[in-house]
């Protein structure tokens, strides 16, 4: 039960997140920086994939070791190293294989990526936490 609490409230708190990122961000940075190679619409169920994929990694690598632990810092450190790598290895492959990729965009995503996941992943252990009381 632990693990879908914190798999159902880690991929809540990385949604509301990236919503407000994205709503944010897409006009101010990506469209500039990337123009045509944007899409004019989000291919959803790609979205949805890549959501409730990354959901379970979060809850793999950054929630279940800190509930085993007992560490909020944990989960946050493995949430935040976690997002790192995950949005380097899309940043950098893309900034190495597209002729036009900015590296703007590669420094401010892999930075998104790494505080978005260690927040979710906070949250997720969080709520678990005070599930379990």
């Amino acid at each position: 039960m632990k693990i879908l609490i914190a798999y159902a409230s880690s991929l809540a708190a990385f949604l509301a997140l990236d919503f407000v990122w994205l709503s944010l961000m897409v006009q101010r940075l990506y469209r500039p920086a990337l123009g045509d190679l944007l899409a004019e619409r989000p291919r959803m169920l790609a979205a949805a994939t890549f959501y409730l994929a990354y959901a379970a990694g979060l809850v793999f690598l950054a929630i279940v070791p800190a509930i085993k632990d007992g560490h909020a810092g944990r989960a946050a450190l493995n949430g935040l190293v976690f997002g790192a790598v995950a949005y380097a290895t899309y940043d950098l492959t893309n900034q190495a294989t597209l002729r036009i990729w900015s590296t703007k965009v590669t420094i401010a995503d892999i930075a998104w990526g790494a505080v978005a996941t260690a927040l979710a992943s906070l949250a997720g252990y969080l709520v678990v936490r005070a599930v379990a009381r």
